[in-house]
């Protein structure tokens, strides 16, 4: 009797699991900002949470006037190509990309008092972009409608105000739709008040749902964004250069420079800011200046071109431009990125003038660099002829000097070279310096 109701609690016990487990998964994405890298970015992760948790609908809430284009079609694309239902809740405002990103969802929900459309594309100083992004954006719009659904030809007049669809949107007009419009033409299913409203309608009364948060390396990866912070990264970057060339051998700055080089790179590159050319011109522009240093010394074409990479590198990592392509980032962005670089590089030179004698006077600096002069009272020398000096002595080029060779002086034979000139086999020399491995000499 005891086994029976053992067995009977097991079972009772795993179709409770199984019940729980069969529960529907909801999981809520919300994109309240503007359309850029960082929303891009959002929703590929958030995309990649739902398949990780095996979530059966997904509810993409908006509340935008738009954004970039570029990242509005990254996150259509993936939402076509997303097999689970996506449901988007308009929760007062999905405009531009924002409708968009709407229509590329399966369901369209709006709260009272929404609106969706207005899709025309401008810059960021309000005027309307050029025909290619009109044609582009009508383009896909047509497409994502067809692809859904959706009257393809609505879906173009929120882009297109020639296009005159009688009573509904006239010509001269850019078609935008209040919720009760929307549910009339088809572009939306109901208007809702809640995510309960939402699933209910969708015939899914009892479910879990789960809101999609950034992770603590996601927050960190923003925090890396803020300007502020850029600014330091330059500043470490370059005085983490300039103090490697003034200690060689030491190391630690030259890690830092490379740490904030890492730090400052890789948040834009995920954020889909920074471009691989952008990295590779970063990269020439820091060759072209070692090559000026080590190789040619002086300030010429190469470190010219040198800090112009690295410069318009720093800057055009933190703006989403499309190559040389400006039209859809803003003055005040183009602003903040030059004042960043530009404090970064001022404060490093700061630090060089007025914290490098610090740091090379500081304890902690004294243990990681070598301190000690070898100075002559002490007994070091730099010659290597330590028994006699040959300064001054005579002999004669054993082999041509052009402007090395060998010379012999009373016998013996020495390496030897000469100021630039060449001297003939068996002139006549004159020793005049013998600091080193080998003397120096004149012609006699």
């Amino acid at each position: 009797m005891r086994k029976l109701f053992t067995l009977g609690a097991i079972l009772i016990t795993g179709l409770l699991f199984a019940q729980e487990r069969e529960k529907p998964l909801v999981l809520h994405l919300k994109i309240s900002d503007v359309i850029d890298p960082r929303t891009n970015r959002y929703s590929e992760l958030g995309l990649e949470k739902a398949e990780e948790l095996n979530a059966d609908y997904i509810i993409l809430e908006l509340d935008t006037y738009g954004g970039a284009l570029n990242d509005a079609d990254d996150i259509r694309t993936r939402i076509l190509n997303y097999e689970k239902p996506i449901f988007a809740y308009i929760n007062k405002d999905a405009a531009s990309a924002g409708a968009l990103i709407s229509i590329a969802c399966d369901s369209i929900y709006m709260a009272k008092g929404s609106s969706i459309g207005a899709a025309t594309v401008v810059t960021q100083d309000g005027a309307a972009a050029p025909d290619k992004y009109q044609s582009y954006m009508r383009s896909i719009m047509r497409s994502t409608a067809e692809a859904k659904g959706r009257n393809p030809r609505m879906a173009e007049a929120m882009v297109d105000e020639d296009i005159d669809l009688d009573s509904i949107a006239t010509e001269g007009k850019i078609l935008t739709l209040s919720t009760s419009e929307a549910i009339k033409y088809g572009f939306c299913e109901a208007e809702v008040n809640s995510i309960d409203d939402i699933m209910n309608r969708a015939g899914v009364e009892d479910y879990d749902i789960q809101e999609f948060q950034l992770g603590a390396t996601e927050k960190i990866i923003s925090l890396f964004l803020n300007p502020f912070v850029s600014g330091i990264l330059i500043l470490i970057i370059i005085g983490g250069i300039y103090f490697e060339l003034q200690t060689p051998g030491v190391g630690f700055p030259i890690l830092a420079s490379l740490i904030a080089v890492i730090l400052y790179f890789v948040p834009n590159y995920l954020n889909g800011l920074a471009e691989n050319w952008e990295i590779i011109m970063f990269v020439v522009g820091i060759l072209l200046i070692a090559l000026e240093v080590f190789v040619i010394p002086g300030f010429g074409l190469p470190g010219i071109l040198g800090l112009i990479c690295t410069i318009g590198a720093l800057v055009l990592v933190m703006l989403n431009n499309d190559v040389f392509d400006f039209s859809f980032v803003g003055g005040d962005q183009i602003f903040i990125s030059v004042i960043t670089v530009i404090a970064g590089m001022l404060g490093a030179i700061v630090v060089m003038f007025f914290g490098g004698a610090r740091l090379l006077n500081s304890n902690v600096f004294k243990r990681i660099a070598l301190q000690d002069v070898q100075d002559t009272e002490q007994g070091f020398t730099s010659t290597f002829y330590k028994e006699k000096s040959l300064i001054g002595k005579k002999g004669k080029a054993y082999t041509r000097l052009r402007p090395s060779g060998r010379i012999e002086i009373d016998g013996e034979i020495y390496d030897a070279f000469t100021r630039g000139n060449f001297i003939d086999e068996g002139v006549k020399i004159e020793v005049i310096s013998d600091e080193g491995t080998s003397l120096k000499v004149k012609e006699a």
